[in-house]
């Protein structure tokens, strides 16, 4: 017996090790393969990436139930380049006129309007043609939605986190009812629901059109920024296929996410203010296109 019990002792915690051992291994290969795994997703994204693509991003001037034949509140051109990771925004005041393919020269925010009053759905084809026709831009994707839309949007993905660089105070902020009430934004960073971010978006008697333009890339980047996580994205689908005109799809949200990640805080913004318009003859507030060109080139195809 006592031979016995010699002869098998040593061979118990060899098994006990190799055992420990494989569970190491298993336990290893479960967290480093996905990090393998994204590693080499992403070397491929860089060695091959998607084309660029600008995106023309329309809010619209309506309220649930009222349809897209309206004016656009907000015009806003996101260019994303995969191949530099670069994502760039432009936003286009809506009281400046553009020269329209079949219209001639046009206040911006009308354009959305006329297209629609054509034919149901032709309103951002028309407005991308506006845009390409006068700033140069091709916007192969679009993005429309109305006040419910961009709410439900922004509560799809749990609110934005914006940094509010001064005391916001507008005693003539429109109501659904036709009326007014006063709002009110203190300096810091804060996190808004929907609700608060379309006030904080559309806000405009504490200043003027340019600073609210720069609210509204304020708003859309931390939007952008949460919309990278696919963890929003059923319900983000959602909104989408609900609230929201337009021809982005899942592989698009996908292979442009990388550079979105990549300048989280850093994306080149521009909106076109007083330095960049300039008047025709008749003194019509026109975009100053010379001035334009340096910026859009190289950001925007």
């Amino acid at each position: 017996m006592a031979e016995h019990e010699i002869s098998t002792k040593p061979h118990f915690p060899r098994v006990l090790r190799f055992r420990r051992l494989n569970w190491r291994i298993v336990l290893l290969f479960i967290f480093i393969t996905p990090l393998c795994l994204c590693g080499s997703l992403t070397g491929l994204y860089l060695l091959f990436p998607p084309p660029h693509t600008d995106i023309l991003v329309l809010g619209v001037d309506s309220r649930e139930g009222e349809g897209w034949l309206t004016r656009a509140d907000s015009i806003m051109i996101v260019g994303i380049n995969p191949a530099s990771l670069q994502v760039s925004m432009l936003s286009i005041p809506r009281d400046l006129s553009v020269e329209v393919p079949d219209y001639g020269l046009q206040r911006i925010n009308t354009v959305n309007m006329l297209g629609e009053m054509e034919e149901a759905g032709a309103g951002p084809p028309l407005m991308s043609a506006a845009i390409a026709q006068s700033f140069g831009i091709t916007t192969e994707r679009y993005v429309r939605l109305d006040f419910n839309g961009f709410t439900r949007l922004v509560d799809a993905v749990g609110g934005v986190t914006v940094e509010v660089e001064r005391t916001i105070v507008d005693d003539l902020y429109p109501t659904a009812d036709g009326g007014v009430m006063t709002i009110r934004f203190d300096p810091g960073v804060q996190t808004l629901n929907g609700e608060q971010a379309l006030i904080y978006a559309r806000t405009r008697h504490a200043d003027d059109d340019y600073r609210r333009a720069e609210r509204q890339q304020q708003v859309v980047s931390a939007l952008l920024g949460k919309l990278i996580n696919p963890v929003y994205w059923p319900s983000v689908l959602s909104v989408l296929n609900q609230s929201v005109d337009t021809n982005l799809n899942v592989a698009d949200m996908v292979s442009l996410a990388l550079p979105v990640v990549f300048n989280r805080g850093r994306i080149e913004q521009l909106v076109v203010d007083r330095d960049y318009i300039t008047a025709t003859a008749d003194g019509i507030a026109i975009p100053n296109y010379e001035k334009l060109r340096p910026w859009i080139e190289g950001r925007f195809d």
